[in-house]
């Protein structure tokens, strides 16, 4: 029997200079949708990134106050929708504007733009979709999946999905428990087992273990590895150890980390620095998946995107990765990964 993370790999394979594949590609997990060219999770911005060849598309999924999961990257809604104009009595004492707070009738309520800036509305990042332009919504999790899967039945085209729980604490303290109410969406819409065309995804490492373990879900389990912080006390840092990796591999497929948990640091000359995370993940089996390479956001060692994908995918062999721009990476993956 295939390993669960070698298995789902191999759906993601691609023909190679006409020649079918013997070696799996790496998949191009699409970040948000193609959050490079549309508001970020809007159904338009998934229906882009099927088109432009991803092989997943990711779903960042927090509750409305009656509990629905829907499709957004923040536990508020202030910087990607208009709830201050449209709600702006409904902020809390810290002034954002939380999702958990509104019903699923007045979240179909809102428009959604552009990330941006609460305080001034200005884009977070100017050269993508212009803000308050078109008309866009935030979906419902099960719209969005009705959404993918209407999308495979029409053009033939297979794609994953790529869930992450967003906030699982945060949501218990405001006396919700998320993880099953998404979980009970999934299993509606036919992903329930080991070999389902999907990973789910958590920050929280207690959680995500609760999913298998107290949850009982077969579902393929990604392990979510935060950057490190700027200052402070690193909350992640056990995970990035070959401990923690051990640890990670008693009840997830895979590890998500913030790609510079891999390229840790450069030398005196410059050039970048690996950490041991890939090595130790694929000892165990484990899938690596780093995010987010965006081609308008480069690091200090990375000339260009074709280049920071080749030190990833080619160097540093990672078996997928979360992507703004799925048409520049799905070109790269297809004319330059070398397995």
């Amino acid at each position: 029997m295939l390993p669960i993370a070698l298995a789902l790999a191999i759906i993601t394979m691609a023909p190679v200079d006409g020649k079918d594949s013997a070696v799996p590609l790496p998949a191009v997990i699409a970040h948000r949708g193609a959050s490079a060219y549309l508001p970020e999770h809007t159904l338009p911005a998934k229906a882009l990134a099927f088109g432009m060849g991803a092989d997943y598309l990711e779903q960042d999924v927090v509750l409305t106050k009656d509990s629905v999961p829907i499709v957004l990257h923040d536990i508020q809604l202030d910087e990607v929708t208009d709830v201050a104009a449209r709600f702006p009595d409904r902020a809390r004492d810290d002034g954002r504007f939380y999702a958990l707070d509104f019903s699923l009738d007045e979240i179909r309520a809102l428009q959604v733009h552009e990330r941006s800036d609460p305080a001034t509305g200005m884009a977070r990042s100017p050269s993508r979709f212009p803000v308050g332009k078109s008309r866009f919504a935030i979906p419902t999790l099960a719209e969005e999946i009705e959404f993918i899967q209407g999308l495979m039945h029409s053009t033939g085209r297979q794609v994953g999905i790529y869930p992450e729980i967003k906030s699982p604490r945060w949501h218990r303290d405001q006396g919700c428990d998320i993880s099953p109410i998404v979980l009970k969406v999934l299993a509606e819409y036919g992903y329930t087992e080991s070999g389902d065309r999907i990973f789910v995804q958590c920050f929280d490492q207690v959680e995500t273990r609760r999913l298998r373990e107290e949850l009982g879900t077969r579902l393929p389990l990604i392990q979510l590895i935060a950057a490190p912080p700027k200052s402070g006390d690193d909350p992640h840092a056990t995970l990035v150890t070959e401990a923690g990796v051990t640890r990670i591999a008693e009840y997830a497929q895979g590890i998500g980390p913030a790609y510079n948990r891999i390229v840790v640091s450069v030398d005196v000359n410059g050039e970048p620095v690996f950490s041991q995370l890939v090595e130790w993940a694929h000892r165990h089996d484990l899938a690596v998946h780093p995010y987010t390479f965006r081609a308008d956001v480069l690091p200090a060692y990375s000339a260009d995107f074709d280049g920071l994908m080749d030190l990833f995918l080619n160097c540093a062999r990672v078996d997928g990765l979360f992507t703004d721009f799925p048409d520049r990476t799905r070109e790269f993956v297809d004319r330059h990964v070398r397995r």
